[in-house]
Formats: structure tokens, sequence, C-alpha cells
């Protein structure tokens, strides 16, 4: 099973995990202002398989569809690293650019919010596209 190893800009956040589900971009307004991009290249892993070396912060935000989503980062550097959906338990969120080792990130199979997607991205091989989740 593929292993990799990731953390935030200063190191004070280290994770390692084993096994990789899939990978999606998210154009949500949320994820764009939290990532300072115009999409969120996110990596689902399984909580069985990642352990998170350090404390983060967490900030406690909500989707769209009204869902709790808790952002967690740095609070030295302010590096995004997961993200947890109570409502989907079992499964990790990881900021793909935290990883140490990028070239794992699968092709992502998913882009969610599309109808928030700035209107000059084009990502034609980011699998299924959703307009609005629900």
């Amino acid at each position: 099973m593929l292993e990799y190893t990731g953390g935030c800009l200063c190191g004070k956040i280290r994770y390692k995990g084993r096994g990789i589900q899939g990978a999606g971009v998210c154009h949500c307004k949320n994820c764009q202002r939290q990532s300072g991009s115009p999409f969120s290249i996110n990596v689902l892993v399984k909580s069985s398989d990642f352990e998170l070396e350090g404390e983060t912060k967490v900030f406690y935000d909500h989707g769209d569809s009204g869902g709790a989503v808790d952002r967690h980062f740095c609070a030295d550097c302010g590096s995004p690293v997961i993200t947890i959906l109570p409502s989907r338990s079992g499964i990790v969120i990881v900021k793909a650019g935290t990883l140490d080792d990028a070239s794992i990130i699968p092709p992502p199979m998913l882009q969610s919010y599309c109808d928030s997607a700035q209107h000059w991205v084009n990502l034609q091989n980011a699998g299924k596209k959703l307009g609005k989740m629900t």
C-alpha cells in the first residue's frame, strides 16, 4: 500500500498515511478563500490509515448545504492541512499541496461546486463535474 508523508510550511504539523481513496477539486467560495487560490485540490484518505502529529487549530465552517466543515490548519504558519466533514466519518481530506511528494496524487475523480469556478479555469481531466453539492 502506498505510504506518504506531509505537513505544514513551518514543519510543526506533520502527518503520515497509507493509501489514497481518490482526489478531487473543490471550487466552492470557502475553499477559494481558505486556499487563497481559485480552487482546492484534495486527497481523500481513510482516517484509520492517517496519523497527524502536532496540534492544529480548527476553523469550524459550514458548507453551502449547511453541513459542518472542520478546517484544520497550523496556528503558526497558517497552512491549511486537513479538512474533516463530520457527516463523512472515517474520511480525512488532505490538502494536496501539503504532501511531501505531490507526484503521488492521482488524477482528480471529481470536481465540486463547478458553478463557483472561475470562468478561466479549465480542468478537462478532473473527472465528474458537479455544479452544486447537496
